[in-house]
């Protein structure tokens, strides 16, 4: 409950930092791209603090981390210059209301998306604990934000052609596909690696969804609905972790829920491909062109 809201407040600050349309959407790739190095090096840490210390240090180091970090973010010059956009004119009419269908099936797609995550967090501690390799529990996360960190570094140096409401889809899809080998419940080391694969794809989800967002949400209302975005992954993130836990000494159940939060997030997308188009969007080819040579004659 005392988390600061900085992923909300960051992802509001890049239209300012970046006016550029192209530049910004590459900075919200390596934006969260980068974020896997702090899940690569964060579950390393807590591991290692946990094995040689106690768990009650690692939970010191991290208040600690999380206190200078907030500082180093409130008093950075992008945050002090920034101020509110009044939500007025808005691109949904004056009340500017965020409940577009487009926008709230696109957030409860993304529980999925969370779902996924909890739930490997889970399966990975179980995992450590059935081969009695403590390590494991850090190392699969780490494995996995490698993944978002390096497909971060690739989207974002590429220009695409696509919507990001399309790329948003595909890249869901893939997602999916990448937790299907863990149904398999390969060996420690397979797993490691298997999990890096939708990692990869993590990082254009995200990023997808904040641009996705943006189009969608009402002007003077961005900020507002990147935390919604932020939550609605936080929720499913929740409620992974609760079932995984329940489900831990099931192998297979555990191991196939990542792939069920991100066959619900793919499945709800696909329901809602039309609507995550902004207003006024018109695909490619299907406009109509004018008659001409055609004549009403009395």
């Amino acid at each position: 409950m005392t988390t600061p809201s900085l992923e909300a407040g960051l992802r509001a600050l890049w239209p300012s930092v970046l006016p550029d349309a192209r530049l910004r959407h590459a900075a919200l790739a390596l934006d969260t791209g980068t974020q896997g190095l702090l899940y690569i090096v964060g579950p390393l840490l807590v591991a290692a603090l946990a094995s040689a210390y106690n768990p009650s240090v690692a939970l010191t180091v991290t208040a600690v981390l999380g206190l200078a970090g907030t500082t180093v973010v409130v008093l950075a010059p992008p945050s002090r210059r920034w101020r509110s956009t009044p939500a007025v004119g808005t691109r949904h009419g004056p009340v500017g209301r965020l409940n577009s269908p487009g926008l709230l099936l696109l957030l409860v797609s993304l529980t999925g998306i969370g779902f996924a995550i909890g739930a490997l967090n889970v399966w990975s501690i179980a995992i450590a604990e059935h081969h009695e390799q403590d390590m494991l529990s850090g190392i699969i996360p780490a494995a996995f934000s490698t993944g978002s960190f390096l497909g971060g570094l690739v989207y974002g140096r590429r220009t695409w052609s696509r919507t990001a409401a399309d790329r948003l889809i595909i890249a869901s899809a893939a997602f999916l596909a990448g937790w299907l080998p863990l149904a398999a419940l390969p060996a420690p080391f397979a797993a490691t690696a298997a999990v890096a694969v939708p990692g990869a794809f993590l990082t254009i989800v995200v990023a997808c969804a904040y641009v996705t967002t943006d189009a969608l949400a009402p002007a003077g209302r961005t900020s507002e609905a990147y935390a919604w975005l932020i939550l609605s992954i936080g929720v499913g993130q929740s409620a992974g972790t609760a079932l995984a836990g329940r489900l831990a000494e099931q192998t297979l159940a555990s191991a196939a829920l990542p792939a069920v939060g991100a066959a619900f997030a793919l499945a709800v997308l696909l329901a809602a491909r039309r609507q995550l188009r902004p207003a006024g969007h018109r695909p490619p080819g299907r406009h109509r062109r004018p008659l001409r040579g055609r004549h009403k004659t009395s």
